[in-house]
């Protein structure tokens, strides 16, 4: 009688223990399913494109970024390839100096346009990619033609000289104002009466920019991971979108961020924008 009271007593301790446990994230798949690293690894180990879709301030997103990127570098190799959003192409070439150890550290720092959080969250991928001698996409628009497009639209992107035009995907960029992506711009709170149509260019200018390098950086044996906001691939638009019109063939998987109260469940809302999810808890620390 005494041992089944013992067993019982720590089967009560056991299940509390697994009650307290409050995971910082969980993993789900395209249904909502919880699925393991492992797997999720194995599916994107096949891809041709990775698009990882981050919450920008989230040291979740951040930490997997890099810990998925050295997973696979562990299978691909120098078949990996690396991109960024947070990098224009305008400093591609900057970009490759430091990688290809022509200028310092310091030089490189000064004088790239660096996001305010890239020692903390965007430095550890641009080291990973130094160390082992990976090519790293500068793949985002520059943000003056950004603006100019929100300005003067598509047409702006014309008047610029061959030279800035280098910086760009071809001309006229492929733009449809049904996708949600673009369409949900313009019903936005708070976008103000001031908005005009030219909006969601501004950010499908980004898109087709992205996608259009990204594609000049990778070749049918490689595969590329590349790191942007989530809203640049979520519910398989936006960038996505560039990719497979450019490439129907591409074999790609997404990955977005998302935060709620409680983890253990993917709700709704967040249920199949991706091919994976992480589920962050909502209350995690910003690194801005």
């Amino acid at each position: 009688m005494k041992k089944i009271q013992v067993l019982f007593v720590l089967l009560l301790f056991v299940f509390a223990a697994f009650k307290s446990d409050k995971p910082a994230y969980l993993l789900f798949n395209k249904e909502g399913k919880p699925v393991k690293y492992e797997k999720m690894l194995n599916q994107l180990e096949k891809a041709d494109i990775v698009l990882f879709g981050e919450s920008h301030d989230n040291p979740i997103s951040h930490w997997l970024e890099l810990e998925i990127t050295k997973s696979l570098f562990e299978v691909k190799g120098n078949k990996l390839v690396m991109g960024a959003e947070m990098f224009e192409t305008d400093n591609q070439v900057i970009l490759n100096e430091y990688l290809d150890s022509l200028i310092t550290k310091n030089n490189f720092e000064a004088e790239a346009k660096l996001w305010p959080n890239y020692k903390t969250d965007y430095k550890p991928l641009v080291e990973f990619a130094n160390k082992n001698r990976l090519h790293f996409i500068a793949s985002n628009v520059p943000r003056r033609y950004a603006s100019l497009v929100n300005k003067k639209g598509f047409e702006g992107l014309e008047e610029l000289s061959d030279e800035a035009k280098e910086f760009l995907p071809p001309l006229p960029v492929d733009y449809d104002s049904t996708l949600n992506c673009y369409k949900s711009m313009m019903e936005m709170e708070g976008v103000g009466p001031h908005i005009t149509e030219n909006f969601p260019k501004a950010q499908a200018i980004k898109d087709a920019t992205m996608a259009h390098f990204m594609l000049k950086g990778w070749s049918a044996e490689k595969l590329l991971i590349h790191y942007h906001g989530s809203y640049h691939s979520e519910n398989f638009e936006s960038i996505y979108w560039y990719l497979k019109k450019a490439n129907p063939d591409l074999n790609i998987v997404t990955i977005t961020t998302v935060s709620q109260k409680d983890v253990t469940k993917l709700t709704e809302e967040n249920t199949g924008t991706a091919d994976y999810t992480i589920c962050v808890e909502e209350n995690m620390t910003s690194t801005r």
